[in-house]
C-alpha cells in the first residue's frame, strides 16, 4: 500500500458487516460408516470442524486418554464438543461418557449420545452421568444446529463470567493499592507534624517575628 493511500472495506449490500461465529470442533465417534457420514455431513453443514473415529477406543486415544504413550498427536487441539453413537463394539458410549467426564482436561466438553433405540432406562442412565443430551437416530440437522447453538451460548456465558471475575479482581487489587497509599501518605504527614524539630523551627519562627 502507498503511503497516504487509505485502505477502504468492502460492504455488502444493505449495509451491515458480515458476523463471523467461532467454528466449534466436533469430535465425530460411531462405529457404523454410514451413520459417521452422516453425522459428519450435518455437522460440517453446520460450519463445525470435524475429526471422526470409529470406535470408543480411537476416541480415547485421540484425546490422549488411553493411558499409553501413544496419544494421538492432535491432542492438543481444542474439542469443543463430542458425539458418540451409544451402541459400540467394545467401549460403548455410555462408557467413554464416563471416561471423559472422569478426565480433569475433558470432564467440561459437553457429550451427546446418539441411539436408534428409544429406551428411557438408557437415557436417563446417560442424562444422570453428564451427557448434554440424547438423540435419536436418523439426527436430523435441526438437532445438531440446536446443539450448536446451545454450546455457542454455553461458552459466551462462561467467557463472560471470566471476564467479569477478573475486572473486579482487578478493581479489588486497584482499591487495596489505593488504600494502601493513602494510608501511607496520612502517616508520613502526621510523623512530620508531631516531629520536635518541627515545633522546635516554629517556636524560634514566633519569638524572631515577635522582636521585628
Amino acid at each position: 500500500m502507498a503511503v497516504g493511500e487509505v485502505m477502504r472495506m468492502e460492504i455488502p449490500a444493505g449495509g451491515e458487516l458480515p458476523v463471523t461465529t467461532p467454528e466449534l470442533h466436533v469430535l465425530a465417534v460411531d462405529d457404523s460408516i454410514v451413520d459417521r457420514k452422516v453425522i459428519e455431513r450435518l455437522l460440517r453443514i453446520s460450519s463445525c470442524k470435524v475429526t471422526t473415529v470409529e470406535s470408543g477406543t480411537r476416541a480415547l486415544q485421540y484425546l490422549g486418554l488411553d493411558g499409553g504413550k501413544g496419544a494421538s498427536n492432535l491432542k492438543d487441539l481444542k474439542v469443543n464438543l463430542i458425539v458418540t453413537d451409544y451402541s459400540m463394539p467394545g467401549l460403548t458410549g455410555y462408557d467413554l461418557l464416563k471416561k471423559i467426564k472422569e478426565s480433569s482436561a475433558f470432564r467440561e466438553v459437553p457429550v451427546v449420545i446418539m441411539s436408534s433405540e428409544n429406551i428411557l432406562p438408557r437415557i436417563e442412565e446417560c442424562l444422570k452421568e453428564g451427557a448434554e443430551e440424547f438423540l435419536l437416530k436418523p439426527v436430523k440437522l435441526a438437532d445438531v444446529k440446536r446443539i450448536k447453538q446451545l454450546i455457542l451460548r454455553n461458552e459466551a456465558e462462561e467467557c463472560k463470567t471470566l471476564s467479569h471475575s477478573n475486572k473486579r479482581k482487578l478493581q479489588e487489587d486497584c482499591d487495596t493499592s489505593s488504600s494502601s497509599s493513602s494510608s501511607s501518605s496520612s502517616h508520613d504527614d502526621s510523623s512530620v507534624k508531631d516531629t520536635p524539630s518541627s515545633k522546635r523551627m516554629k517556636s524560634e519562627s514566633e519569638n524572631l517575628s515577635s522582636l521585628f
